[in-house]
């Protein structure tokens, strides 16, 4: 695609904003609509953005596939680890409450780390598909 100049602009200047967007979606999660599924939905599309325009070899110079599978597992595993925190902190699995002294800031802290991990594992699942249908 070395000849669509209009589109690689286009790209150059979206990718990043959608990248904005996708936080904005994965931090205001807590407070309304939007989490971490939606925002690493969002998040991946940025990076498949990229691979359509820029090409898929470019795209795993980018971000590699061994990086992108190590953070599914990553995402996994903290999603798992706060549970896990809440059963050693005396309290049930995924009991955000004990997470902290207050109930209030353990229920922030907990939905947070959860959020994230789910949003790291959705969009790291979502670019590893694309790189399996995209694939030669």
């Amino acid at each position: 695609m070395e000849h669509h100049l209009v589109l690689r602009v286009v790209a150059r200047l979206l990718i990043p904003l959608i990248m904005l967007f996708a936080l904005y979606v994965q931090f205001h999660g807590d407070y309304g609509p939007g989490g971490g599924f939606q925002a690493g939905v969002i998040f991946s599309t940025a990076f498949i953005l990229y691979g359509l325009i820029y090409g898929v070899d470019k795209l795993r110079d980018v971000i590699h596939p061994d990086v992108v599978r190590s953070l599914a597992a990553f995402g996994l595993l903290l999603y798992a680890g706060v549970g896990l925190a809440g059963i050693l902190s005396g309290g049930e699995f995924l009991n955000y409450s004990v997470l902290a002294i207050d109930p209030v800031s353990g229920q922030h802290l907990g939905i947070l780390l959860i959020e994230a991990g789910v949003g790291i594992t959705v969009a790291s699942t979502m670019v590893i598909l694309f790189y399996a249908f995209a694939s030669p």
